[in-house]
Order: C-alpha cells, then structure tokens, then sequence
C-alpha cells in the first residue's frame, strides 16, 4: 500500500496522534502527515503511507479551503476558545453588512504575525512552549493570500466564513485580526478544512473507517496513487531501458523516454517519470542554456 489516506481528523487529537493511529491501522512505520492541524480542528488531513512519503516535497498545496466559527466580542490569548479569556465586549450593534464589510481589508495580499500558540521555532524552540511558560517573543510577519472570503451564516455572537487561502495563513490569526478591525474582537471557535490542494473531503474517510477497511482487507482502496496526488506535474513516459536505468539509480536521458520531443523548461521543474501509466520515479528537469533541459532523478519508486 503506497500513496496518500486523506483522514477526516476528529477535535481533541493532534496531527501527530493521527499518524500514530494509521501506524497501528496498517501497520507500518512508514507514515507522515503534511499540513497541520490544530488539535481543536477537524477535516482533511493528508496522510501518506509508505513510498507515498516520498512525494510529500513536491504536492502542491497552494490553496487550502477552511470553513470557521468566530465568537464574535471575546479575545483570547491562543487567538481561539481554547485559550484563556482577555476580553469580552458587547456586539449587539454589529449588523451583518459590518461584518461583511470587513472582508476587503483581509482579501488578497496581506501580512500575519504568527500566532504565539504555534508550531514556528525561535531559538529551536516551538512558539507554543514559550507561550506555556508565560513568554512572548517578536514574530516576523510573513506574507499570505487570502484568496476569497465567503459569508456562511451570521447569529450573534457567532459568524461562520468559508476561507480560500494560500499555504502557511493562520485562520486563528484571521479571526482575530477581524475581530480587531470590528472593534469587539473575535476569537476562533471551530475550525474544519475541507481542501488542502489535491486533497479534498469528499475523500476523507475517519480513523474508524479506516480500521474496519483495514480488518476488511480493503484499506488499499481508501489510498490515493501517487499518480493522482501529483497530477500537477508533467509527465515523463520512460522506455523498458529507461524504467530499468530507475532501479540502479541512473537519471534517463531524452532517448530513455517516449516523447517525440524533450520538454523545455526555463527554471527548474519538478516531472513525473511514469511507466505504463504508473508513477516510476519524481525527477527534476534542470534547463541547460543552449540545450535540451537535463533530466535529474529525485525520488525512485518503483
């Protein structure tokens, strides 16, 4: 079993537990997570199994969908309810149109400062574990895109947002921030996210799930290829002599592949090596000036 489970992560577990639960399931070592969750959200979480982790470095997971419950009038210290209360102040007079309203400031291009209560090291140490011991250290900003915001329902002091984000935005950082431009402050309630690039709910299945397939002698069929998880990049069809150069490591050259053509690149690419329509290896086209782009071999996985 090589690819990628998406799980459909519970509250109340980390990211980290997750992969320790699938280990059991398949048994397995040989399993990773990309994107994490906070342990109080819920939704898509890649998991990949076996040669599977070898393609993590090159999925592309530029967009990320969320779907969030704000408490509107309330701060905290975690940016969520989590956390231990700051503030609280009433929101009687925010109409739905002020809410709405907020959005422009919050759509496109924006800087964040990171969370406290995140994963970032400083010094080698995660942010969170400072932030336990009662410190609080300088967070450089960092540049994100939010791609679109969308009213989902709106009950005082509660207000759902649909969030279509690049990679490494905080909706916790969000939510505060539009808080902070209502003037009553918000803190993060419930978080689930429902796309992570090629990832999508729909093919989510829970822990539970996952177990009876597993008892069942069907998990296989819950794990998508890494064919489909890297769609997104070109594909390279090898010859018989090409897919054999793969097993001793030797990077194919033009006439090791299928194409009539070598492909051109302009900066480095990452490519999809594929024998009979299956994923062989992920190599790198590497562009030569004045020549045809040099093929370089990443990852094997056949």
């Amino acid at each position: 079993m090589n690819g990628f489970v998406v799980i459909d992560k519970p509250a109340g577990i980390t990211s980290h537990d997750v992969v320790s639960r699938v280990r059991r399931i398949l048994g397995t070592r040989k399993v990773g997570h990309t994107g994490t969750l906070d342990p109080f959200a819920t939704g898509v979480l890649p998991v990949a199994v076996n040669d599977g982790t070898k393609c993590i470095p090159f999925l592309d997971e530029g967009s990320k969908t969320y779907e969030a419950l704000l408490r509107l009038g309330v701060t905290t210290d975690t940016l969520d309810m989590t956390g231990t209360v700051m503030s609280e102040s009433d929101t009687s007079g925010l109409t739905r149109e002020q809410f709405i309203s907020s959005f422009s400031e919050f759509t496109g291009a924006i800087r964040q400062i990171p969370p406290m209560y995140s994963a970032i090291k400083q010094g080698g140490q995660p942010l969170y574990k400072l932030a336990r011991q009662g410190v609080e250290v300088e967070r450089t900003a960092r540049d994100v895109e939010i791609y679109s915001l969308e009213l989902l329902s709106f009950d005082l002091p509660h207000a759902a947002i649909r969030v279509i984000c690049s990679r490494g935005t905080y909706v916790r950082s969000l939510a505060d921030d539009i808080g902070r431009a209502l003037g009553c402050g918000a803190a993060l309630q419930e978080l689930r996210r429902t796309v992570s690039g090629p990832f999508r709910i729909e093919n989510a299945v829970t822990l539970a799930d996952l177990e009876v397939a597993a008892g069942e002698g069907r998990a296989e069929a819950l794990c998508l290829s890494q064919m489909t998880v890297l769609d997104h990049l070109p594909e390279i069809p090898l010859t018989a002599s090409g897919v054999e150069g793969l097993r001793f490591g030797r990077s194919p050259s033009w006439d090791a592949t299928l194409l009539e053509t070598p492909l051109d690149c302009r900066v480095e690419t990452a490519v999809r090596l594929t024998s009979a329509g299956t994923l062989a290896a992920v190599a790198m086209l590497v562009p030569v000036p004045g020549a045809h782009a040099t093929i370089v071999l990443k990852r094997v996985l056949i």
